[in-house]
């Protein structure tokens, strides 16, 4: 291999190892030759599966950059303005490889997603892989149609195709108006955008229970090719950015908006503090914004905490309460809690449940864990209030007992249909529900049908 052969540039934002992979494709060798030019600290990254990670990262020392910079034919300065990973140090680096050698060691690249091939084939000549740090509100590829996807899972989709769903591509096309609010409202944003994206992501969740909500579940189908069938949680984990986008930019205008702010403080009572109502005008104002009026019936205001949580420090502003500079006075904190599980770590779930070794806790969201806990607390106290002490008769103990396990029995049976019923609205296709269950399909959508009527009559 002689270096500087072939020019090969670097992409705004790219990865220097994305950029590594591209010099060896474009001098056709294994990339394992060209990462022979440097002596490496560390271990190649890797998933649990042992797949290699496409997130993956390295920081050069001097030496190791002037290598780079021959081997791509482009000088230094062009790359360190193209790559954020270039010049970066590292400890490890510190002490000169031996032989005074190029050095390089390995890193996990954080925010970065895969490129857009057909983008970069208009500039390399010809489709190639290229992975970039990229904010998740520049995820869509307008020109192509593609939301491009986090490349620190292990899974093997680049992208997700929108050409039929424009609304996604269009709120891209939003942020840019909103982001500039932002900048005029005094707030950054890229902390507009975390706040919005941990409100609607709360509501992902929820809106499995959401009877009206019908643009998600068909907006999910889509993204998976018209029908996410039986790997409905795989597409659930893997879209829900893309999904949720068009959400996230709405509710990201709203919480900037002067109009919105005075629907909060006057909700809250002004000068007189009240319970926070979860059909007030700020619920109207989103729903109406969100294309769902019936937001504040469904309760998602008060149920999102990160929502919650901003209402609350907008008011206490305002208000003047607390002291300057706490984190309860700034609107645009997200706590820990309220931060939105990865698509990576969503996967890493589903895997380890399919293993059998994940726990209920760990997979269920904390609402419907809580419901759930409530209905088995309930069949528990229902058994333990007749256990054969030895007392009475047999036949009246044995009368109790059967009558306490038919009630615990009706609680469980509430509690599958109550799963069911959320599922099947939210688009889980009916045979996958009976596969789990145990329930013949037909027997369960009769189930389902009976229940919610008798719902619907209370």
């Amino acid at each position: 291999m002689v270096p500087g052969i072939f020019r090969v540039s670097p992409f705004t934002r790219e990865t220097t190892y994305s950029l590594v992979c591209r010099v060896a494709a474009r001098y056709g060798l294994d990339e394992a030759a060209v990462l022979t030019h440097w002596q490496w600290r560390g271990r190649r990254p890797r998933h649990e599966s042992g797949a290699l990670r496409a997130d993956a990262e390295v920081l050069l020392d001097a030496a190791g950059r002037r290598v780079l910079a021959g081997l791509c034919g482009v000088g230094e300065e062009v790359l360190g303005r193209a790559l954020p990973a270039w010049g970066l140090e590292d400890e490890k680096l510190a002490t000169r490889t031996a032989g005074g050698g190029s050095g390089a060691v390995w890193r996990v690249g954080g925010a970065v997603a895969f490129g857009c091939r057909s983008c970069a084939a208009r500039r390399a000549g010809a489709p190639v892989l290229v992975v970039r740090y990229a904010q998740r509100w520049e995820r869509v590829c307008v020109r192509h149609g593609q939301w491009l996807l986090d490349a620190d899972a292990d899974q093997a989709l680049e992208h997700l195709d929108l050409r039929g769903l424009p609304e996604v591509v269009e709120a891209q096309r939003r942020w840019a108006r909103v982001a500039r609010r932002a900048v005029r409202a005094g707030a950054g944003p890229g902390e507009v955008f975390s706040v919005a994206r941990a409100v609607v992501c709360q509501w992902w969740e929820q809106a499995l229970g959401w009877e009206p909500e019908r643009i998600w579940p068909a907006r999910l189908h889509a993204l998976a090719g018209g029908d996410a069938g039986p790997e409905f949680w795989w597409w659930r984990a893997v879209a829900r950015e893309a999904a949720t986008f068009p959400e996230v930019v709405t509710v990201a205008g709203a919480l900037v908006d002067p109009v919105v702010a005075e629907l909060v403080w006057q909700d809250s009572g002004a000068e007189r503090i009240r319970p926070f109502p979860p059909d007030g005008e700020f619920a109207r104002e989103l729903g109406r914004r969100l294309a769902r009026p019936w937001l504040g019936e469904v309760g998602a205001v008060p149920g999102s905490s990160a929502l919650t949580a901003w209402w609350g420090a907008l008011v206490r502003r305002r208000r003047g309460a607390g002291q300057s500079g706490e984190r309860a006075l700034d609107p645009w904190w997200v706590r820990r809690e309220d931060q939105p599980v990865s698509m990576a770590a969503q996967l890493r779930k589903l895997a380890q449940r399919a293993e059998g070794t994940i726990s209920w806790r760990s997979a269920v969201p904390a609402g419907e864990r809580e419901r759930i806990a409530r209905l088995i607390r309930d069949a528990a106290e229902s058994l333990d209030a007749s256990y054969p002490d030895g007392s009475g008769r047999v036949a009246a103990v044995s009368r109790d007992l059967v009558q306490a396990l038919a009630r615990s029995a009706e609680l469980v049976d509430q509690a599958l249909l109550e799963t069911a019923a959320a599922a099947l609205r939210a688009g889980v296709p009916l045979q996958a529900l009976s596969d789990w269950s145990g329930i013949p399909a037909e027997d369960l959508r009769t189930d389902v049908e009976v229940y919610e009527e008798g719902e619907r009559l209370v």
